[in-house]
């Protein structure tokens, strides 16, 4: 079992206009293991993509006070492709193309990443990997041998993504609005794959506006964001109770005064 815990975590970005860091998380806390789901939900501008961000350690994201643990090891000092070797994994809103470089040759130099050297997965085992998730996935094995993402459509960039999470197996892995231009019979093959993942060696951390996905992701916790912290948490119930009600209500409820930080989530 692995734990992935976040403690008072403050975090700024620079104003383009103004040029003076302002501040996005205002003290976020959170505590996940593997084996568990959970859902962080939140009106537009309230810092979820700036969590997942941080997490991953993004250049562009300062943190100013708290820290972010894994196993009870900080990994603020940690470059992005460290924190990726000790199992984390972002899948993103907007995956980036990167031309001259195969799916399949990325998928195999990132396994390999996180593997001793003298135990290298060997190119039957990789293909054999490869021809059942893309089977899961309902893509097609010409995909591979694409550039990545390279002239993808939304769609097959996110189940691109969760084709990357099949294969490098992290230990947690944040999911930054997967369902995002997602049309129902593609949602539905993206939450299979997520959902042939759950064991006790996984965990994941789902960011998302909308209701619809945890119909299919069954979280174990949600967490509701405003004004850069988690105001409340609960179960899967309490992701019907906003999609019925909205953030409003949530915000009366709990007698906040919250102005929405200027972030593009």
């Amino acid at each position: 079992m692995a734990i992935l815990q976040i403690k008072d975590l403050h975090v700024a970005v620079k104003d383009e206009e103004t040029h003076q860091q302002k501040e996005i998380l205002k003290g976020v806390n959170l505590k996940m293991q593997t084996g568990e789901i959970h859902a962080i939900m939140g009106p537009n501008g309230t810092g979820k993509s700036t969590l997942s961000q941080t997490i991953m350690g993004h250049p562009n994201y300062h943190v100013t006070q708290g820290d972010i643990l894994l196993d009870g090891e900080s990994i603020l000092d940690m470059p992005v492709d460290e924190r990726a070797r000790k199992g984390l994994f972002l899948a993103m809103q907007y995956p980036a193309e990167i031309q001259g470089v195969t799916n399949a040759e990325f998928l195999r130099a990132a396994i390999n990443a996180r593997r001793p050297k003298d135990d290298q997965i060997s190119v039957m085992d990789f293909l054999q990997e490869l021809d059942q998730n893309l089977e899961l996935l309902d893509m097609k094995e010409s995909m591979t041998e694409r550039y990545l993402n390279e002239g993808f459509s939304g769609g097959e960039k996110k189940r691109n993504e969760i084709l990357q999470l099949l294969m490098i197996k992290p230990s947690f892995a944040i999911l930054d609005e997967i369902d995002s231009g997602l049309d129902i019979d593609a949602l539905k093959v993206v939450s299979r794959g997520v959902n042939s993942m759950r064991s006790p060696k996984f965990g994941s951390l789902i960011i998302t506006h909308y209701q619809r996905l945890l119909n299919y992701i069954v979280p174990d916790v949600v967490h509701v964001m405003m004004g850069g912290r988690i105001v409340k948490d609960g179960g899967p119930e309490l992701a019907k109770k906003l999609e019925a009600e909205g953030y409003a209500g949530l915000r009366d409820e709990l007698g906040l005064k919250i102005d929405l930080v200027d972030e593009d989530d």
